[in-house]
């Protein structure tokens, strides 16, 4: 049996404007913008804020040692950690508001915030 006989005129009009919603609620949902600033924490205080326009290095203490925190362009990262599994060290740049790195063994975390609040599954 061909599906195309079973659709009615109306039909194409609600996948229309289904697909219209889905793609408002898409857009206006997770606009990020630009990144404008970074915070680190240490033992879940805020420890420092930064402006990443301007480019420099970062030793924050913790528990086990030094975290090194880079900023260059705009970006940031954990270059070093004293951590047994470097799992920050590994994540990279972070250039988009919302991203996270955390060496948790160090206590000490690094987020990207931009103008607006981003949204993932620990906001909710």
């Amino acid at each position: 049996m061909n599906w195309l006989s079973l659709c009615r005129p109306g039909d194409g009009l609600c996948l229309l404007l289904a697909a219209a919603a889905c793609t408002t609620a898409a857009v206006t949902s997770w606009p990020t913008g630009p990144s404008e600033k970074a915070v680190i924490r240490r033992n879940g205080e805020i420890y420092l804020e930064l402006d990443l326009a301007r480019d420099r290095r970062i030793e924050v203490p913790g528990p086990l040692g030094l975290t090194e925190v880079v900023v260059d362009q705009r970006r940031i990262r954990v270059s070093s950690d004293p951590g047994p599994r470097q799992y920050c060290v590994r994540q990279g740049w972070l250039a988009r508001p919302g991203e996270i790195a955390i060496c948790a063994p160090n206590r000490v975390s690094i987020e990207i915030l931009g103008r607006r609040r981003t949204y993932d599954s620990l906001s909710y």
